[in-house]
C-alpha cells in the first residue's frame, strides 16, 4: 500500500567485520535483511552479497538466523541437525561431527536425542543457530538473534560470535539494543522509520 518499510537505504558491509543494523522495532531491519537474502525483492536499487549480485551458490556461503524460529518439531535434535548440515552441502558424516560438537560446546549433548518439541524455547533458539553456523558460513546473518536467551545463553552466543569473528567470518545482525551493538560491532547502521539515520 502506501507504507514504505525501507525508504533509499544505502550501505556497505566490511568483509570479516561485525555489523549492526540498529534501530527500533518496526524500523526496517528485518526487511533490509530479507531484501539482502532474495525473499523479497526491493522496489528499486540493488543488493549485491559477498561483492556479487544474490544467487544460488551466493546463498551457499550464507547462515541465515531468521527472526521468526523455524525447526521440525518432531524430529530429534541431532537428526534435525543433521539434515540442514546435509541440505546445505554437507556430507552426513560430517554434518553429525560437526553437529554433536556444537551440542557438546551449547551443553546440549544430552539433549541429542530429545525431539524439539520437548526444548524450551531458548534451547530451541540455540539449536536453530547450530543450525545456521554448522555449515561455516563466510557471511553470517543473524535477524535479533539473543532474544528470548537468557543473560547466561546470551553472553555464550555473544562469545561464539565473537570467535567467528576472529576466524574471520562476516557477521551482520539485527537489534535493537544500544548495549548489545556497543559490545559486539565495528561498526552499524541506524535506521528509524524506513530510513539510514546515520
Amino acid at each position: 500500500g502506501g507504507f514504505t518499510a525501507v525508504d533509499r537505504l544505502s550501505l556497505e558491509v566490511p568483509e570479516g567485520s561485525v555489523f549492526g543494523l540498529l534501530g527500533p522495532n518496526g524500523a526496517g531491519k528485518t526487511t533490509t535483511i530479507r531484501m539482502s537474502m532474495g525473499i523479497i525483492l526491493p522496489d528499486s536499487g540493488s543488493i549485491s552479497v559477498l561483492g556479487r549480485p544474490l544467487d544460488g551458490k551466493t546463498k551457499e556461503m550464507i547462515g541465515y538466523l531468521p527472526e521468526e524460529r523455524g525447526l521440525y518439531r518432531k524430529m530429534k535434535v541431532l537428526d534435525v541437525l543433521v539434515f540442514m548440515g546435509e541440505i546445505r552441502g554437507l556430507a552426513p558424516s560430517d554434518a553429525r561431527g560437526r553437529s554433536l560438537g556444537w551440542l557438546e560446546r551449547l551443553g546440549l549433548s544430552d539433549w541429542a536425542g530429545t525431539a524439539v518439541e520437548d526444548l524450551s524455547k531458548g534451547m530451541q533458539q540455540k539449536i536453530q543457530f547450530v543450525a545456521t553456523v554448522l555449515h561455516d558460513p563466510s557471511l553470517l546473518i543473524l535477524d535479533e538473534p539473543f532474544s528470548g536467551l537468557d543473560p547466561i545463553n546470551q553472553d555464550l552466543l555473544e562469545e561464539i560470535v565473537r570467535d567467528l569473528h576472529a576466524r574471520g567470518t562476516t557477521i551482520l545482525f539485527s537489534t535493537h539494543l544500544m548495549d548489545q551493538a556497543e559490545r559486539l560491532c565495528e561498526r552499524v547502521c541506524l535506521i528509524s522509520r524506513a530510513r539510514k539515520v546515520l
